[in-house]
């Protein structure tokens, strides 16, 4: 007999999507607070449309490539094409709640990931070639990744490789992918001798306080059911979240001399990005190492960033990537079978480790690589980058005859 649909559980995933959902425009704020004020309407678009581009993406034929019926471990059919027989009844991956209501939950995460990646090329980035990228990125990077981690019969779900709300499938993937545009687009002009100063650090705070507010949703809510594992996912996200901001102010403020405030909201988001693989599989103790231990992490990320003078300007990279490869590996150390069913290396079973690195290493290889061709090849054929007039007007005014600022 089937189970039936749990009012509790539905609502804490339809409000859950919303949290997520909201933390797409809180990232526009984040990174729009880092540019210039000429580029701070583009930069907030860069965000802002990928809520309507990859919300008809994925009820297209988005969710069905991730989540549809297993096709060798790779990727899903097209049997949810147009959310065919995706309805309010329970579907394949999660009983107690409606199929729609979990499709709606996961289309958040699609919606976001791309827009993590624009940190990367802000300021530079031609707007057509850039919608263009993020729909064909959707499609041959997010959708797969995503059914190798998350959809029945996904090679990596399969082997045993743990992800509990996106370390891997979002922030790897956007952290690694963003790495592979940098490259492949080259600096701003003027980079690194012109001064490119954030203009609005408040903009950067609030939209941190949006990301850790939202980020209740992306973790808590990826229990799929309003119980004991969505409480151990909401302590521990605000737990790694609070650790990593208060780890990175005391690095940054015994290398720089003072305590940035850029700094520890930079750092409260690296927390979260950590904890994120491992949000339901760890103790709130152990969640303090994990957020602890990514902020010099990817504080020095950024550092070695600056000394290699490569403009990976909002450091997706280092914050996202870097962060989330040390989260997916914190899940086979600390995993405890107290929280969740799995065991990490400190709770006997060394396997998992191993496993976590085998994800996160196969997901680097294949986010960099297609990416990096992918924006090489719209580079050849519809240019990635405005030209030098365009980008010294500024975006708001090249791309979208429009200012922020009168």
């Amino acid at each position: 007999m089937a189970t039936p649909i749990n009012a509790g559980d539905t609502g804490w995933i339809l409000a859950s999507s919303a949290l997520v959902l909201l933390m797409t425009p809180g990232l526009a704020f984040f990174y729009g607070g880092m540019i210039r004020k000429r580029n701070i309407l583009s930069t907030l678009n860069l965000s802002f449309i990928m809520m309507g581009l990859i919300g008809v993406q994925w009820v297209l034929y988005g969710y069905s490539l991730a989540f549809g019926k297993n096709l060798g471990g790779i990727i899903g059919d097209l049997s949810y094409l147009g959310f065919a027989g995706v309805t309010g009844a329970a579907g394949p991956y999660a009983k107690t709640i409606p199929h729609l209501a979990f499709a709606a939950f996961q289309m958040m995460f699609a919606v976001i990931t791309p827009a993590l990646i624009t940190g990367a090329f802000v300021e530079r980035v031609r707007f057509k070639t850039f919608l263009v990228f993020s729909l064909l990125w959707a499609t041959i990077v997010y959708d797969p990744l995503c059914h190798w981690v998350w959809g029945d019969g996904g090679w990596l779900a399969a082997a045993g490789a743990l992800d509990f709300a996106g370390g891997t499938v979002v922030h790897i993937a956007a952290g690694f992918s963003a790495l592979a545009f940098a490259l492949a687009i080259g600096p701003r002009r003027g980079f690194p001798k012109a001064p490119m100063e954030p203009h609005n650090i408040p903009y950067t705070v609030l939209g941190a306080g949006l990301l850790w507010f939202g980020w209740f949703g992306f973790n808590a809510g990826s229990a799929l059911a309003a119980n004991g594992l969505a409480a151990y996912a909401f302590v521990n996200t605000n737990t790694a979240a609070a650790a990593a901001a208060l780890s990175w102010m005391l690095v940054s403020w015994a290398d720089a001399g003072k305590p940035s405030v850029l700094g520890i909201a930079t750092g409260a988001v690296v927390g979260l990005v950590a904890i994120t693989p491992a949000a339901g599989f760890v103790t709130p103790l152990s969640s303090i190492a994990v957020g602890a231990i990514a902020a010099p992490i990817s504080y020095y990320a950024i550092r070695f960033r600056q000394r290699r003078q490569l403009d990976e300007s909002l450091d997706v990279w280092a914050c996202h990537g870097m962060a989330g490869t040390w989260g997916a590996l914190a899940t086979g150390l600390f995993a405890s079978p107290a929280v969740n069913e799995a065991a990490g290396l400190f709770y006997g079973n060394p396997k998992q480790l191993a496993l976590q690195a085998l994800g996160a290493g196969t997901s680097i290889l294949f986010v960099f690589v297609v990416t990096f061709v992918l924006a090489k090849i719209l580079s050849a054929t519809m240019g990635l980058r405005v030209n030098k007039m365009e980008e010294e007007v500024g975006l708001d005014l090249s791309e979208h005859g429009e200012r922020a600022y009168s």
